[in-house]
């Protein structure tokens, strides 16, 4: 059975379905909530009733003319429309569908799905059309892409561009022709149906329920189908009519999440309460909610009282009619407070301060009634914090730098299997570039600590064929791994470059062979231990990873021997060296990376649809600031022959909450490419050498130093 058939059918498949759907609608509303904020604040002042709008709440800020940027009717009687209106009409929804294009198909699909959006935007002339550019934008796309692969690589030299640009152009314009006459009429149908949903919902009190399905969505990365498909597009249409909407603090109350994080300070144990403190700072103050997501996994029963809170939020909202002018994101205490409503200020406090309240009892009863068992539990050793961390990084999907800080104050630790650990597996997507580089720095981690007897290699999960006694994978990708190596050890790790789960692998190996010789018939001290598989005898291994260390310093060092699978220069040319001053978006620099490779002659054209599909199953994050975008698994015949970019953007690329100054495009024909990744794996591990690598003036300076590193 196949990996992907063997995902379709596990009970999880429809939770990570409807993960992976919230997550596309995330990816368009979340690169633009500055945006939205923006519009917020315009909306929070110049509307009549904002803070500086012609029937403001306080006299001497009111503005006569408000309505200039506000809209409607100016104190001469001149008619205005205003930035409110054109932003939230034509502005942002067009933004939303260009980012979804463009994440399907790069700025050319970004552009035609614009173009689509424009046709439902004013075929439903009169409705906020968010879910319409959601739909038309990465729709047309996805539409633009599959008639170009008609002719992919089949047109002439010199005829590119014509050919590009009048498909394009086509497909936009039957795309915004369909919209309008087709899509706009059933978006807007759709839309009112929900709206009307949700108004009965608040006209009748019943809205806070709602929490009975937001706070376990959350929990499960699952709110995001909820929150930016319904919540946001109808929210922000009601802050338009009413200057205001609750829908907004539905899921973005941090006061449930601070209630739980308290209760947990004061009442819980072990890690979990060790960590608390720190985590309830970043929730409230950062705005990152998940960090409170592992300890109701190690506890499920706390998930009440988190909808007891959540509910008690949003009933304080509805009994004072209070709410936010735009999305708060992230849901910081901050973020709030900056997008309450003129006028609702005492209500968006009170429902946070409530709700924390409220949480914190409920959670503080179980956390009483069930202490004397939790107590005991940690004494055994059985803390279930550490996995649910790990858990909740799967629930994710993708690693996270707030998670990692928890796991890291976790007193988890690995178990030693009943047998030796030889053959040790790095397994990603592709098993191309960040196993690669994983595998480099485990090495040498093992080498430096006199594990010479162990083997490090890298594969594609798809290639793991049973043989590995310990296999390290990013956690969203650990339970396919073990699908295929049932019998191994398997580490999950968020960070390939400098994760804490390294040391602690080398540390189980110690010990394990420590182990070992304290059970041998002869005393260790006498008889030097015969190495397996008739490799020359060692030295006894140290009990302890500092001692390892002691003795790999003392001893004399051993140069590596030739690698032959090691690239030759042409892999990485000076050409494909860059250094820009400014800042991107994670797509745009896959795109340059992208594109420099086929310049090189390295890919064909598919190969950047292959590395966009890579980033949305695992992040190619690798920690010190280096990301290597590279294709999947299944892009192998889209790579010609190994090659290397190597980009650095001074100003910072947000990848995925990370931020990336060194991006290293990579496509591997076999594995040509692995020895040069090997080398750029133990740059990128030494801080020093990331500091030279930041004060490279030139791209040639740059070159040398990675050159420099390819000939050692």
């Amino acid at each position: 059975m196949t990996d992907t058939a063997a995902a379709a059918t596990s009970p999880g498949a429809l939770r990570v379905g409807v993960q992976k759907f919230g997550t596309f609608l995330s990816g368009m509303i979340m690169p633009n909530i500055a945006a939205f904020i923006a519009w917020g604040l315009i909306t929070a002042l110049f509307i009549p009733s904002g803070w500086m709008g012609s029937e403001g709440p306080v006299e001497a800020w009111r503005w006569a003319d408000s309505a200039i940027l506000g809209g409607g009717t100016a104190s001469d009687g001149t008619e205005y429309l205003g930035l409110v209106g054109s932003i939230i009409t034509y502005l942002l929804p067009l933004l939303i569908a260009f980012t979804g294009g463009n994440v399907v198909y790069g700025h050319r699909g970004g552009v035609v799905g614009a173009v689509a959006a424009m046709g439902v935007i004013i075929g439903a002339q009169g409705t906020i059309m968010f879910l319409g550019a959601m739909i038309a934008g990465p729709l047309t796309a996805e539409i633009l892409k599959q008639i170009e692969k008609l002719w992919d690589g089949k047109i002439r030299a010199g005829f590119e561009m014509l050919v590009n640009n009048f498909s394009a152009g086509f497909v936009g314009f039957f795309a915004a022709l369909a919209s309008f006459f087709w899509l706009a009429p059933v978006m807007k149908w759709l839309t009112e149906i929900l709206g009307n949903a949700v108004g009965w919902l608040v006209d009748t009190g019943l809205i806070p329920l709602a929490s009975i399905i937001v706070e376990p969505a959350k929990v499960l990365f699952l709110n995001n189908a909820i929150n930016h498909g319904v919540f946001t597009p109808i929210g922000t249409e009601q802050s338009q009519e009413f200057g205001r909407s609750l829908l907004f603090m539905v899921e973005a109350n941090p006061g449930p999440g601070a209630g739980l994080l308290l209760a947990i300070t004061v009442f819980g144990v072990g890690a979990a309460r060790a960590t608390a403190p720190g985590a309830w700072i970043i929730q409230f103050l950062g705005g990152i909610h998940e960090v409170y997501f592992p300890y109701v996994l190690a506890k499920p029963v706390l998930i009440l009282g988190l909808i007891a809170g959540g509910a008690t939020g949003v009933l304080t909202n509805v009994l004072f009619g209070s709410g936010l002018v735009a999305p708060a994101s992230p849901g910081s205490i901050f973020a709030i407070l900056i997008q309450t409503a003129p006028g609702s200020h005492l209500g968006v406090i009170l429902a946070v301060v409530l709700s924390a309240a409220v949480t914190f009892l409920v959670t503080a009863a179980f956390l009483l009634a069930s202490r004397r068992r939790d107590l005991a539990a940690e004494a055994a050793g059985g803390d279930k914090f550490a996995a649910a961390v790990a858990q909740t990084q799967a629930n994710k999907g993708k690693s996270s730098a707030a998670l990692s800080g928890l796991a890291g104050a976790s007193t988890g630790a690995l178990s030693a299997p009943a047998h030796a650990v030889q053959r040790v597996v790095f397994a990603c997507d592709a098993g191309m570039g960040s196993s690669a580089m994983g595998a480099s720095v485990l090495r040498s981690k093992f080498k430096a600590a006199g594990l010479d007897d162990v083997t490090v290699t890298n594969k594609a999960i798809a290639a793991l064929d049973g043989n590995a006694d310990l296999v390290v994978t990013q956690a969203q990708l650990t339970d396919r791994a073990k699908q295929r190596e049932p019998g191994a050890v398997h580490v999950s790790v968020d960070n390939f470059m400098n994760s804490p789960r390294y040391d602690e692998i080398v540390e189980l190996l110690l010990t394990q062979r420590a182990t070992a010789e304290v059970k041998a018939e002869h005393p260790v001290a006498e008889t030097v231990p015969a190495a397996p598989d008739g490799v020359a005898g060692t030295a006894p291994a140290p009990a302890t990873r500092a001692e390892a260390r002691a003795a790999a310093a003392a001893a004399e060092e051993e140069p590596l021997p030739e690698d032959p699978a090691r690239p030759d220069e042409g892999v990485l040319s000076l050409g494909n060296v860059r250094i820009h001053e400014g800042s991107v978006s994670r797509e745009e620099a896959i795109r340059e990376a992208a594109d420099l490779l086929q310049q090189t002659g390295a890919v064909t054209s598919a190969y950047h649809d292959a590395m966009l599909a890579r980033e949305q199953t695992v992040s190619t994050y690798m920690g010190n600031e280096l990301a290597i975008p590279h294709g999947t698994n299944d892009a192998k015949d889209a790579v010609l022959a190994s090659a290397l970019t190597v980009i650095r953007y001074d100003g910072g690329v947000d990848w995925d909450g990370d931020e990336v100054r060194f991006v290293v495009g990579i496509a591997g024909k076999g594995d040509e490419h692995l020895g040069l990744l090997q080398n750029v794996a133990m740059l990128f591990s030494d801080d020093e050498q990331v500091a030279r690598l930041k004060a490279a003036k030139t791209p040639e300076e740059l070159y040398e130093l990675f050159k420099t590193v390819n000939e050692d």
